[in-house]
């Protein structure tokens, strides 16, 4: 369960007659007229009452509406069928209030409340991480009997950033070049907590208790001479997690472009949250830096760093990682550490975010293209739109293909066992360093 959300929101509403005044105000002449045509005294005193009652209702007119509309939610993240619980309060001097409540941008629903607390209770499945509209409200005020009624006030509403599942990964390929004194991969420099480097002898800055005593005894060649036993040192790998929110489809392949998360299923942002999270835990739980960068035009970024706090950070950003609004194909190039190792999370249907990945691989970074596109549902599709999918996925695999051929590593995370293909591709790039040595 998360923190509790909380929206407070004020508003002055002005009141406005409704047509039961003009309804009473007619029914009661029609019945006073009709008592006199006919000399009934008994429909007369029938029309009193309503004359009466409209009077008082023109003379009661209410004072300026002041509504509190006041907004809980509560999530419970982390599994497969993730729930939030809303619940809303109203304060104002009315005798009832008529609401429009929408969830997660589903439709509206209509609903009669008095005032007070709790006055209505709300539960959501979330379908999808990322940010989204947990609770949307629409309010307008109710007072004598309904001959009174107020515009509709402001949405108030409540924008919850949901966090992804993190998927456990056994390991991830690491960067080109180690740096720093920090982390759990086998460096190429003499420290400390790697394996066996050599014999080495004895030099100023060398601690007097990594002296090999039985190398010194077997291998010394002066009187005096000392011979220290080095080891490599524990280095951390440079990760950048670049993401392609061009685009988000989902499972349901007659469903792309409607924007209707209720039939899409699992979208490609979903997978793209998912692995982005996973790859970030991953690294920083090895002692990693990590740096995330949206391709979008206007997209977050936070620069390279390590640790819980950072990874908090992160995990923040990529819960508000939403898809881009202003179409452009345009995807901006962030700064890249020299000699990172950068996973760069896309559907690759346009092969922008696969030119950025080929041109950081020419720049000398191992990079890594993460496939976020879901298994495709085309059993909806007419057969003209099979053939235009089938194009497409044509087009897209020509791009996965070239993106190996440029020594870029290809890993779909819609796969069964992910983990397997991570380490898969960090022992092919394990290879190719030796080689190069």
């Amino acid at each position: 369960m998360t923190d509790p959300i909380r929206v407070s929101e004020r508003t002055t509403l002005r009141w406005r007659r409704t047509p039961v005044v003009a309804i009473g105000v007619a029914g009661a002449a029609l019945l006073v007229a009709a008592g006199l045509a006919f000399s009934r005294p008994d429909i007369i005193g029938i029309g009193l009452p309503l004359a009466l009652t409209t009077a008082w209702m023109l003379v009661r007119r209410p004072a300026t509406a002041d509504l509190r509309v006041e907004l809980r939610a509560q999530a419970g993240v982390g599994g497969e069928q993730a729930e939030a619980w809303g619940d809303l309060d109203i304060h104002v001097d009315a005798d009832w209030v008529q609401l429009a409540v929408a969830q997660d941008k589903g439709p509206q629903r209509l609903a009669d409340v008095g005032v007070g607390r709790s006055v209505v209770t709300t539960r959501t499945r979330l379908q999808h991480s990322g940010p989204l509209d947990l609770l949307s409200v629409t309010a307008r005020c109710v007072a004598q009997d309904g001959a009174w009624i107020t515009e509709e006030a402001p949405a108030a509403g409540i924008r919850w950033n949901t966090p992804p599942r993190v998927l456990r990964l056994a390991g991830l390929p690491v960067a080109p070049r180690l740096t720093g004194l920090h982390g759990a991969h086998e460096g190429g420099r003499p420290g400390q907590g790697g394996d066996f480097r050599d014999i080495h002898p004895f030099a100023p800055g060398d601690e007097l208790r990594r002296v090999d005593w039985r190398a010194t005894a077997r291998a010394a060649q002066r009187p005096g001479e000392l011979l220290v036993r080095r080891n490599n040192t524990l280095s951390d790998s440079s990760v950048v997690i670049a993401v392609d929110t061009a685009e988000d489809l989902g499972v349901v392949v007659a469903g792309w472009g409607a924007a209707d998360p209720d039939r899409s299923g699992v979208t490609s942002l979903d997978l793209a949250r998912e692995a982005a999270l996973s790859i970030a835990t991953t690294a920083v739980g090895a002692g990693d830096r990590i740096a995330y960068h949206a391709l979008s035009s206007g997209g977050r970024s936070i620069p390279s760093g390590g640790g819980a706090r950072h990874l908090a950070r992160v995990r923040d950003v990529i819960a508000a990682t939403g898809p881009s609004t202003d179409g452009s194909p345009y995807r901006r190039s962030p700064v890249v550490p020299s000699g990172s190792i950068v996973f760069v999370l896309s559907t690759f249907f346009d092969g922008v975010a696969a030119q950025l990945a080929t041109r950081w691989r020419a720049s000398g970074h191992a990079v890594v293209a993460v496939d976020v596109l879901p298994t495709s549902d085309a059993s909806r599709l007419t057969r003209e739109q099979h053939i235009a999918l089938r194009t497409v996925l044509a087009e897209r695999t020509d791009i996965l293909t070239e993106l190996r051929h440029a020594g870029i590593e290809v890993v779909s995370w819609a796969a069964p066992d992910v983990d397997a293909a991570m380490r898969l591709a960090d022992l092919r790039q394990q290879r190719m360093r030796a080689v190069r040595r």
